[in-house]
């Protein structure tokens, strides 16, 4: 595992998850209520959400009115660069695409704007990575 993808985990910042879906069977509410219990803030992004769990929803990441560290993409791989460009436009600071999307023009555009990118991982195979190497340890 990277160190980057430990460094992000690590911070415990303001995730916005665009796509986050108010199904509890769905993947994004799941990875969602995770990131929620380890500490972080979670930002629902989704027009067709008013809150998702007592957090205020938005239609789109330039709608959030304070920062956001880390935008999660919950969408196909085809979806994404729209997504990059207001992450990049609203100053985060990573952009991580879920497991199975990837976009590698998009990718080369934030990491150009001076944006960490996480491609085709997930965030709870990836803290049971960190816990399983620091039990190592």
């Amino acid at each position: 595992m990277s160190d980057v993808t430990r460094e992000i985990l690590a911070a415990k910042g303001t995730w916005a998850v665009v796509g986050l879906s108010p199904d509890p069977s769905r993947d994004s509410y799941r990875i969602a209520s995770l990131l929620r219990a380890r500490g972080f803030r979670v930002v629902p992004v989704n027009p067709h959400l008013t809150e998702w769990r007592g957090e205020t929803a938005y239609p789109d990441l330039p709608s959030i009115p304070f920062a956001v560290d880390v935008v999660d993409l919950f969408r196909r791989s085809s979806e994404v660069p729209p997504h990059v460009d207001e992450a990049v436009a609203i100053g985060a600071k990573a952009v991580w695409m879920q497991l199975g999307v990837r976009h590698a023009e998009a990718a080369a555009r934030a990491r150009a704007a001076g944006l960490t990118v996480v491609e085709d991982r997930c965030p709870a195979i990836e803290f049971r990575r960190i816990e399983a190497e620091d039990q190592k340890r």
